[in-house]
């Protein structure tokens, strides 16, 4: 933890999410000793932040009930985690929620000193920051229901269509929510098919609340699990390719998915199923890297077939 006014700053956040801490909890958490917990407090009844302090081997202390705070304050740090958030945020492109994010960054700037505002103003200015962009047809009005869904504990049913399929109803327990490579994904337990599934969000049609409650299981990571769901993914076809490339640019190129692969004399063995060849074939031509396709036939055939569309389009004359 930095400098000693920061300290006093976190020593402030803990008292007021904090009914009573003792001596002992505030050092701990803080990374002093409990003598130098006493002289942040007197530093904080300086300011006139009104603490009582509980006399005993281990002391306690609280702020003054009903007292009010300023609604905010931050440091340098804070200034800049919330605005690199901000922007960060415009990047996912939900419509729903463009304007609740200029009106956070207004909102901010209103309550900070003029130091933290010009210095959140200037990252406003002068950072970019280059996510993938969402899909545009990702609808922000699905996010609300699964966001109290997970919340609350409550499942959902839901309308989904896979991947050339038609539409299919599911009741499903949102375990949580991913943003990857454009796309948000919601995972949990399908009670169609009695185990973990993750969905697309842009392929729900439909969207339920329900009263039934579930239990969340413990440390559920949802990248995680999608990571996982790569290694196992269904299909009628087992894909095998060499990746003629490394790890650490496999990793930059293809993100999660880049878990699945296995080192080789040659490069990266990619095992998986897949239920489009035509599909696969486009996404491994999009890969910044060689590589040699052991089986199936069926993609060799769609990489073929995909590379004489390509050659056609290229030898087109300009009209």
């Amino acid at each position: 933890m930095s400098g000693p006014t920061v300290r006093v700053l976190t020593l402030l956040e803990l008292l007021q999410s904090n009914s009573r801490m003792s001596g002992t909890e505030l050092a701990a958490r803080l990374g002093v000793d409990k003598r130098t917990v006493r002289r942040y407090i007197q530093a904080l009844e300086a300011l006139g932040i009104p603490v009582t302090t509980e006399q005993g081997c281990e002391g306690g202390y609280m702020l003054v009930a009903g007292f009010k705070l300023p609604p905010m304050m931050f440091t340098n740090d804070e200034t800049l985690a919330l605005s690199l958030g901000l922007l960060a945020a415009k990047n996912l492109r939900l419509a729903d929620v463009q304007t609740a994010i200029s009106s956070i960054q207004a909102k901010l700037e209103r309550v900070m000193p003029t130091k933290l505002k010009n210095r959140a103003q200037a990252i406003a200015r002068t950072i970019d920051v280059m996510l993938p962009e969402a899909a545009t047809e990702t609808p922000g009005q699905h996010l609300a229901p699964l966001l109290d869904a997970l919340e609350l504990q409550r499942s959902v049913t839901i309308t989904y269509a896979s991947y050339q399929q038609p539409p299919v109803s599911r009741q499903v327990d949102p375990y949580g929510l991913l943003f990857r490579n454009g796309r948000w994904y919601m995972s949990g337990y399908c009670h169609l098919r009695q185990e973990l599934r993750t969905f697309r969000l842009d392929r729900l049609q439909q969207i339920a609340l329900l009263e039934q409650r579930f239990n969340r299981p413990a440390n559920f990571n949802a990248a995680e699990h999608f990571t996982h769901s790569l290694n196992s993914m269904p299909g009628n076809l087992d894909i095998k390719v060499v990746l003629h490339t490394d790890k650490t640019t496999a990793a930059l190129a293809m993100g999660a998915t880049a878990a699945m692969l296995k080192p080789q004399s040659e490069g990266l063995l990619l095992s998986t199923r897949t239920d489009s060849a035509y599909c696969f074939a486009l996404w491994l031509s999009q890969l910044p890297f060689d590589f040699s396709v052991i089986s199936p036939p069926e993609l060799k055939q769609a990489l073929t077939a995909q590379a004489k569309r390509l050659m056609a389009i290229a030898l087109q004359e300009t009209p």
